[in-house]
């Protein structure tokens, strides 16, 4: 009984001014989603690159701490040993770098589908892990504050760092909490027995496989006893790489998180883990099929063809609304109820 919202997508690309001259949006898609006021918030990864000025050049921006600033350099396509087969990425020989830079913009909705946007960005890069850009937000209340936890790009790497606010318009860095490289990060939105809780997903192993870790902190900086609680599953729709999604909510049966799972061909579906209401790194079921795949011509093409990626979900009582990026281009909703989750685990779970 998943009902794709019939307005679909809730928010496009071409609904969203550049940050600056020079620039345009090439994708609105993975959004942190929360309540605040009685509206529902998007926080938007907005994903824009600069207009290329010759065609024997490819452009790139960064974050420069010496300007405090974006600045656009670019490369020779000339250049020896460069490859630009990828439209996400510029590998030379000695350094990969993103052909598009991310920031985040806020949208509101007093119905959860019709969206007003900012014209400017609420949250840039803006110190050495960032200079990339910044990706994929979750948003988690606790202790009355909102901590936003997304992925922060640089020559280090990718690293997961944290932020917080108590009202969306000032945001304060409480800084990086995983080192490189990990993302997909999400926060409980409670403390288990005293402690706070994260899924994680190390990657970059000589050995490993891109798999979901739990971790737990006593103040949401310094993280430990980390786990790994969920695994690839090979020959399966996931069985490439998995990762959190949206933040996990509480039911009488235990924690719902909703992750995606990618295949060998960079299908993202998304499923469900089931996990223990007091030990949370204890899996109680799992999606044997995806709970949703790609289907509709929004998620099938775009920026990266067959993609459902999510960074948050509203529960509304026995409601639940998802929101997406799809095909790495646009932000859709789909809408189920509680007993959809379940159904779905009932169909079969590992």
């Amino acid at each position: 009984m998943i009902k794709r919202y019939n307005g679909n997508p809730v928010v496009t690309k071409d609904q969203v001014k550049p940050s600056r001259p020079g620039f345009e949006v090439i994708g609105t898609f993975n959004a942190g989603v929360t309540k605040y006021m009685g509206d529902t918030l998007l926080l938007i990864r907005v994903a824009e690159k600069p207009v290329g000025s010759s065609e024997s050049a490819v452009p790139y921006a960064v974050y420069d701490k010496e300007k405090n600033d974006i600045v656009v350099r670019e490369f020779s396509k000339d250049t020896e040993g460069i490859d630009i087969s990828d439209p996400r990425i510029i590998t030379t020989t000695d350094q990969k770098y993103l052909t598009s830079i991310s920031h985040f913009r806020l949208a509101r909705s007093s119905d959860g589908f019709n969206f007003t946007i900012d014209d400017k960005p609420i949250l840039s890069p803006g110190n050495d892990y960032e200079a990339f850009g910044i990706e994929d937000p979750r948003i988690t209340m606790l202790d009355d504050k909102y901590y936003i936890v997304y992925s922060s790009a640089s020559t280090y790497g990718i690293v997961t760092s944290l932020a917080s606010t108590s009202d969306f318009h000032q945001f304060h860095r409480e800084g990086v909490i995983f080192s490189p490289d990990n993302k997909d990060v999400v926060l409980f939105p409670d403390k288990i027995n005293g402690k706070y809780y994260a899924l994680h997903r190390p990657s970059g192993s000589l050995y490993g496989r891109p798999d979901i870790w739990i971790a737990e902190s006593s103040n949401l900086i310094e993280w430990g006893n980390h786990r790994r609680i969920a695994a690839v599953r090979l020959g399966m729709w996931d069985c490439e790489r998995i990762g959190a999604g949206a933040v996990p909510f509480l039911t009488d049966r235990g924690w719902v998180e909703i992750y995606h799972g990618a295949d060998e061909n960079s299908r993202y579906c998304l499923g469900v883990l089931l996990l223990d209401k007091d030990e949370p790194w204890k899996v109680l079921g799992r999606s044997l099929s995806p709970l949703i795949a790609p289907e509709s011509s929004y998620e099938k093409q775009g920026f990266f063809n067959n993609v459902i990626f999510t960074c948050g979900a509203v529960v509304d009582n026995q409601s639940i609304y998802v929101y997406y990026g799809a095909a790495d281009e646009s932000i859709a909703c789909f809408t189920m109820e509680l007993a959809d989750v379940f159904a779905n685990l009932e169909a079969g779970c590992v």
